[in-house]
């Protein structure tokens, strides 16, 4: 199905991600423009760059969308960058956060004024809060999870204070600010008008100003207040109140010693716990509740994102919450300076489709072109915006065609081209070798299902509640289900989510029924959750899946019907979260026979994709989704291409592979700590260990400084990976000794001041695998820029770039070592091509050849958009000796032809340490030409070199001999029709 009616406005021909922070400014952008330029890039990629939490290293944590963040830059220095890219025909394409905001600090303006005024706030509609909990206590109050223990202790701790600041008191909470309620304020100032009053005349002018101070605070509407009248004079009433405070202040030292004096009576004396009731008092009189984090799990009011107590979520569904949200987005599209959106989880949004078609709406408006006649109208008919959606698909499930976007940001890509270098043929010996080894003796969908349940038990056992209150109310509508329990469906509900296939169905607020894909969703779900729970009467999960699918009884009026579709709506926002954490953040972190296979939205137990499967999607995505991303590396990737591309290679040799495993074993055995009955690290941690060494390893020899710095990563790496696995130690429950026993492994076994015989034999392995993990870097790289979609980068990785998970690859990128190489290797290629490529492949581990290939390949495609963004598909297939080892396919357009050739499996050509080039590796392994692609001669992109195709009648085949005579991968074009 051809789903695309539209065209874009602007397509980028390359998207390089850049990570802005207090480290890397706009300013520090536009220095890199023209290097990006020069590569063959043709937008910017940008993190999100609005007011987030100060110090953020990430963007995402964003506190106000009406504002750039001024760590890294004033409005000037973001024109100036926004200019520069424009000068050079460069877009921008920009990282959106419309699903949360975080609310830990005061520079959140819309989450401040909702802690002040609770639900009479004009923003409490903004954020998705439930002010009718069940606990009573939280009635009309917001639960903030803040506090590092009980909140007795930390009351009598003197760890919470009032202070006067800025004309207003505020809550003092470690170095964090809370504000109190204007109209609590009485409960200070009473005291401090008693005061007053002993010291001053009674009809003195400060006294009397302090006295109406008060009667206007004790007279502001309630904070249930919701009327737009009462909200409006509350907001009014409270401001004035604060300016007259903060004069009185000024003005009378007799007004400031007074409230000094009942401010240090209100805040307690350690030791003596009854001086603290009336500050508890005070608290308790507030629009939230202060509470132990530990509490959030269990009882907390707000949806957040995912499990992240900081990250509050936002209801853009809302028209005024969405206007309010994007208003300086539109600007900025308005004014040119942004030509592309990257949305950032669109499945905890509401209604994503919905969405997406007032983005496109509004960003429309902003960029329709005027009417050829002259009238100055409007007219954007036909035309869209570039929006790619930050989706993770499942194995099998489609993007949603009826969503108003170019694609989604490249996971999917990312997957399917990493599976082409891992061997499929070994899979069965990979998953022996991997429970010989750790033990492991179960399944990979058990293991899912699990780990999803336990972050509903554990980490989103509250969003857990809620939906199951709501699904009791549903139940009471109607006899055939009213005699099902609370404790009961919370429990089907549980193992339903678990037992979700995908992150999230999309029922629409207008649907009477699903669409046949999430139809099938659900029946999958509820037959599994079935299946899996026996004992559970099987009624209830009936009762559910009716809910779920839409199918109503009779007798229903208007508004229960709206009960339950509000129902569905809430859980497809549940399930997303689950499914990532659960899966993501929790089995991926256990299970990894091959952790090259552990990305987002991969999956462990597909061991490998095969060629045919690779041009099957290519195929697809050029009909469909023709300019959605191309991505290899991400900002949320768990570890890079080049990681995952060594990784990958051990693939190839199970049987050293084991034999190697074993031998490191027994030589650092006494490393490890004996801990009630478990040795740490345990046989599955030790595994990920040394793959993720193998992955990691530098191509260079380091000094003291550098090896110390790689042990800390790796250290930091696996604290990581045990938190997230939830199996011995996490972040919720850490168990210090249980962390400090395997950071202590690390450390000996990494220790290079003294005889290693382990470091000695790791080295020697891992030196062959290295070299095969470049090459298949090369080749990954090549079908990324070659194939449907828009090819993406992240920052530094067009040079070997070997990280891992966050933090891990947020580290500075050195631009200017990458500027120097490629003008150096640009001098070089006017001269011979051919030799320069040569050279690059005898000393590949400086990375130039990556860089190189980039360089030409991007620049090239750039001459070409028309090629590659509308040019046909066509799979090569490959005949001889080494057919298996080469991935090619041609893209044809008006007469031109571009061939990409691929290699793979190097260690399998037994030519690893040397190159992976010449007769003597591809002997008489051809690639066979379509007809459609038939050319008397090609020119190869990379090297310069002519290729002549071997005619053979009706056949013409391409020589893999010559094609990879020089490095392991090709863009041959011809433009000869």
């Amino acid at each position: 199905m051809k789903r695309r009616q539209t065209q874009p406005v602007h397509t980028p021909s390359a998207t390089y991600r850049l990570q802005f922070n207090r480290l890397f400014t706009f300013e520090a952008a536009r220095n890199v423009i023209e290097y990006l330029d020069e590569l063959g890039i043709g937008d910017v990629y940008a993190s999100p760059f609005l007011m987030a939490r100060p110090g953020s290293l990430s963007g995402y944590d964003v506190t106000d969308h009406s504002r750039l963040n001024p760590e890294l830059g004033d409005e000037g220095s973001f024109s100036e960058f926004s200019s520069e890219l424009q000068r050079r025909g460069m877009g921008l394409m920009a990282d959106i956060v419309p699903n949360h905001m975080c609310v830990t600090d005061p520079s959140n303006a819309w989450w401040w004024d909702v802690l002040e005024n609770g639900p009479s706030s004009p923003f409490a509609r903004y954020f998705d809060i439930d002010w009718r909990p069940p606990k009573e206590e939280l009635t009309n109050k917001v639960l903030l999870p803040v506090l590092g223990d009980q909140y007795g202790r930390v009351l009598e701790n003197q760890e919470i204070q009032v202070v006067f600041s800025q004309g207003q008191f505020q809550v003092a909470l470690y170095d964090k600010p809370l504000p109190l309620a204007p109209h609590t304020w009485t409960m200070i100032l009473e005291p401090a008008l008693v005061q007053l009053r002993d010291k001053l005349d009674p009809s003195e002018q400060n006294v009397a100003e302090l006295e109406s101070i008060l009667s206007s605070l004790s007279h502001l509407p309630g904070r249930t207040e919701t009327g737009e009248v009462q909200v409006r004079e509350r907001q009014r009433e409270k401001d004035t109140a604060k300016r007259r405070l903060s004069g009185l202040v000024v003005a009378s030292p007799e007004a400031r010693e007074a409230i000094g004096d009942a401010l240090r009576e209100i805040n307690g004396r350690r030791g003596d716990p009854h001086s603290f009731d009336r500050l508890e008092r005070l608290l308790e009189s507030q629009a939230y509740r202060l509470s132990f984090w530990r509490v959030a799990m269990d009882e907390i009011n707000y949806r957040r994102f995912f499990d992240i107590n900081d990250l509050a979520a936002i209801r853009p569904e809302d028209a005024e919450v969405f206007a309010a949200v994007h208003a300086l987005i539109f600007d900025l599209v308005k004014r040119g300076h942004i030509s592309g959106l990257r949305v950032d989880h669109p499945d905890g949004l509401f209604e994503p489709e919905k969405y997406f078609r007032y983005l496109q709406d509004a960003c429309r408006a902003q960029t329709a072109r005027p009417n050829g006649n002259g009238t100055g109208k409007l007219n954007s008919a036909g035309w869209t915006f570039y929006v790619v959606a930050e989706k993770i698909l499942m194995r099998g499930e489609p993007l949603r065609a009826s969503w108003a976007i170019e694609g989604a940001t490249g996971y999917e890509f990312l997957n399917l081209a990493n599976g082409l270098f891992v061997d499929r043929t070994k899979e069965k010996a990979f998953q022996l070798l991997y429970r010989r080894f750790t033990g492991w003796s179960g399944r990979f969908e058990d293991l899912a299902n699990d780990s999803k349940r336990l972050i509903l038990q554990v980490a989103m056992s509250s969003e857990l509640n809620v939906l199951a209150r709501k699904l009791d109310r549903i139940s009471e509508q109607h006899r055939w289900s009213r005699d099902f329990t609370l404790e009961s469906l919370r429990d089907a509900l549980r193992e339903v989510i678990a037992a979700f296939p995908v992150y999230r169905t999309y029922a629409r607020s207008e649907d009477k029924e699903l669409e046949p894909e999430d139809r099938r969703q659900v029946m999958t779900a509820i037959s599994e959750a079935k299946k899996r729970n026996a004992a559970i009467n099987q009624s209830v999960f009936d009762f559910i899946q009716s809910v779920l699918l839409m199918e109503n009884p009779e007798g229903l009026d208007d508004s229960q019907r709206a009960e339950r579709r509000t129902f569905v709506m809430r859980f497809q926002q549940l399930s997303a979260p689950v499914m990532a954490k659960g899966l993501e953040d929790t089995a991926f972190y256990r299970y990894y026979p091959l952790a090259s296979l552990n990305e987002v939205g991969g999956s462990p137990d597909r061991f490998g994709v095969s060629a045919s499967a690779f041009h099957r999607r290519n195929l697809l995505r050029a009909e469909t989704w023709p300019n959605g991303m191309n991505a290899s590396s991400t900002h949320d990737t768990k570890r890079s291409e080049d990681v995952r591309a060594r990784i990958n290679v051990l693939s190839e040799m199970p049987r050293d592979w084991y034999r190697a495993i074993r031998k490191w074993s027994e030589m650092n055995r006494q490393w490890k700590t004996r801990m009630e009955d478990v040795d740490v690290p345990d046989a599955n941690e030790e595994y990920l260990l040394y793959q993720t060494l193998v992955g990691t390893w530098p191509l260079r020899g380091m000094g003291a400084e550098e090896h110390a710095v790689y042990v800390g990563r790796i250290q930091a790496y696996m604290q990581k990976a045990l938190h997230e696995a939830k199996t011995h130690s996490s972040w919720i429950s850490p168990n210090a000794a249980y962390d400090k026993s395997v950071d202590d492994f690390v450390a000996h076994a990494l220790d290079p001041s003294k005889e290693n015989a382990f470091l000695d034999d790791f080295r020697l392995f891992q030196g062959p695998i290295a070299r095969a993990g470049m090459w298949n870097s090369l080749s990954q790289l090549m079908l990324k820029i070659a194939s449907p979609g828009v090819p993406d980068f992240y920052q530094g990785d067009e040079l070997w770039s070997f990280h891992l998970v966050d933090p891990d690859n947020r580290q500075p990128v050195d631009f200017e070592i990458r500027k120097q190489m490629l003008a150096g290797l640009r001098n070089e290629a006017g001269g011979d091509p051919a030799e320069l490529v040569r050279r690059l492949m005898s000393n590949p581990c400086d990375g130039g050849i990556k860089l190189y290939i980039t360089s030409r390949a991007l620049r090239f495609r750039k001459d070409h958009r028309d090629l590659f963004a509308e040019g046909a598909y066509a799979p090569l297939a490959s005949e001889g000796s080494r057919a298996n080892h080469v991935v090619a396919f041609a893209r044809t357009h008006g007469g031109k032809t571009a061939l990409t050739l691929a290699g793979r499996f190097f260690l399998r050509l037994r030519n690893s340490h040397g190159s992976p080039s010449g007769d003597q590796v591809w002997g008489n392994t051809a690639a066979v030409l379509p007809r459609k692609a038939w050319a008397s001669s090609f020119r190869d992109v990379v090297t310069g070199q002519k290729i002549e195709p071997e005619d053979h009648g009706d056949r013409r085949t391409l020589p893999l001999a010559k094609v990879f005579s020089h490095c392991p991968v090709a863009l041959l074009f011809s433009g000869d029709g």
